[in-house]
């Protein structure tokens, strides 16, 4: 089955390179890997495009990883897609599995996996915890079932978007299920976005509880 990655990436000249390693792994090629360059200052979108002849570099002005990632479904070619973040990797069967997945189970729209955080950095806080992935760099599903959940919305502080596209997604009757093996590694560092806690950063989960409860209001209607 043909399928398209989706990769936004900002100032990611260090880990892109390793990201992209990954899906060529894989034991089903992809057919298309588009790297959404959200306003990079750094070579990202240039080390993308020399690591292999199938990479596609979109660029745009810095908007979010949610608009990244909405700019790139915009640009697939395939019914199915798969996202990773520039920092991550994936193990080389995820997308045989999840593939088989998704023609076994054809109500299904969006599969996912458990992942486990690792560390380069030297240090160990964090590192090795498995879960479930909700999480963009686990996902692969339909690409016409994406766009019809619409625009991934980078919230305030930068948080949450993923929270929220999958509660629409839900609200949209989309069945969305969870493999119990660890197919995606997620990488942690102290400057990532998605590192620690912070005032500042953890507004965009507010803001996502509010849109969640403005959709029960407007159902219960």
């Amino acid at each position: 089955m043909d399928y398209s990655v989706v990769i936004p990436a900002f100032n990611a000249a260090r880990t892109i390179g390793e990201a992209i390693d990954s899906i060529l792994r894989q034991n089903v090629p992809a057919r298309e890997i588009i790297v959404v360059d959200d306003g990079s200052s750094d070579d990202t979108g240039d080390i993308a495009l020399a690591r292999d002849p199938g990479v596609t570099v979109v660029r745009q002005d810095n908007l979010g990883p949610g608009a990244a990632m909405t700019r790139g479904i915009a640009h697939v070619s395939f019914p199915i897609f798969a996202s990773l973040d520039s920092d991550d990797v994936w193990l080389p069967e995820k997308m045989s599995a999840q593939l088989a997945h998704l023609v076994a189970n054809p109500d299904c729209g969006f599969v996912f996996s458990h992942m486990r955080t690792f560390r380069d950095d030297g240090g160990q806080e964090g590192a090795g915890v498995i879960s479930p992935g909700w999480s963009r760099i686990t996902m692969s599903g339909r690409t016409d079932l994406a766009r019809q959940v619409g625009d991934i919305v980078d919230p305030p502080g930068g948080r949450g978007e993923m929270i929220d596209w999958l509660a629409r997604a839900r609200h949209l009757g989309i069945r969305m299920d969870m493999l119990d093996t660890v197919y995606a590694l997620r990488r942690i560092r102290p400057d990532s976005l998605s590192y620690g806690r912070s005032a500042e950063r953890d507004k965009g989960y507010a803001r996502v509880a509010w849109l969640a409860m403005q959709r029960r209001k407007a159902q219960a209607k």
